[in-house]
């Protein structure tokens, strides 16, 4: 009896893996935006296996994560025809897919370590989508320097580059893994609403963390759509990575760290205002 339901427990979870990896699938394709040499910023593709990891362990999260980075993968088909060695070839399956994406598996490391289950998620899922930016990072700097990446520089290049959607997308993530961690109890075997204090005074808690998310959301977006256009050709639509060697002040670098700051302390202010109204119904 007891093997019969620890076999129907490993069904339930493998189930509820594959959902979650076909939900991350469907958020990455519909990007809020794709860049022109590889990468999007998306609505929050990853959480769906960074809540595996949360909910089943480290071993399902990292599985579920493998899985989904073979379907992107198998998307992304046309990337290794830029490559005539099976060296590159390999290099940029693990780099760009498969280590990539399993590190969505990091997304439960916190969860016997941080008490409060939003933190908890939020820390899995900005530790998971920083990994997965240093893996970009170096295969930028390494396989694709020369292709889309400038072989001179090519480190600082690759670091500037992948920021440019990695930065927005991490922090979709991570507010969307905080909110969803705030309202949904996912330790429980069946994920439910956790107990909220006064519904009117929850409705505007919503209602601000909503906001704050569209706003992180739209910044990087708009920085994302300030750099495409800096660094692209009017005339033939090519891109320049040249151009991203310029000063500071006075350039398009000054425009986006105006946006991005504006944004910031706008959601900052707006995820107090919500957090003193909780306080207040606790």
């Amino acid at each position: 009896m007891k093997e019969q339901k620890t076999k129907i427990s490993k069904t339930k979870t493998l189930v509820e893996s594959a959902l979650l990896v076909a939900l991350s699938t469907v958020l990455g394709l519909f990007p809020l935006l794709q860049m022109p040499y590889g990468g999007s910023v998306t609505l929050a593709a990853m959480l769906p296996i960074c809540i595996a990891a949360y909910r089943h362990g480290l071993l399902w999260g990292f599985g579920s994560g493998l899985v989904y980075g073979v379907v992107q993968q198998l998307l992304g088909l046309k990337n290794l025809s830029y490559f005539s060695t099976w060296q590159s070839i390999l290099a940029v399956i693990l780099l760009d897919y498969l280590l990539a994406f399993a590190a969505a598996g990091l997304g439960g490391i916190f969860r016997n370590r941080v008490k409060r289950q939003n933190a908890a998620l939020s820390l899995g899922a900005l530790t998971a989508l920083t990994v997965r930016y240093v893996l970009h990072t170096v295969s930028g700097a390494t396989v694709w320097a020369g292709l889309s990446i400038p072989t001179g520089a090519a480190l600082i290049y690759s670091v500037i580059y992948n920021a440019t959607y990695m930065i927005p997308e991490t922090l979709v993530t991570v507010l969307a893994a905080y909110y969803l961690g705030s309202v949904l109890d996912f330790r429980r075997a069946l994920p439910v609403r956790m107990a909220q204090g006064n519904g009117q005074s929850q409705k505007k808690a919503d209602a601000l963390f909503a906001a704050a998310w569209l706003l992180v959301t739209g910044a990087g977006v708009a920085d994302v759509v300030l750099l495409a256009a800096h660094i692209q050709n009017a005339e033939d639509g090519t891109f320049a990575f040249a151009a991203l060697a310029v000063p500071f002040l006075g350039s398009f670098w000054m425009a986006i760290a105006i946006v991005s700051s504006l944004a910031l302390i706008g959601a900052c202010v707006l995820l107090l205002i919500r957090q003193k109204i909780l306080k207040k119904t606790a």
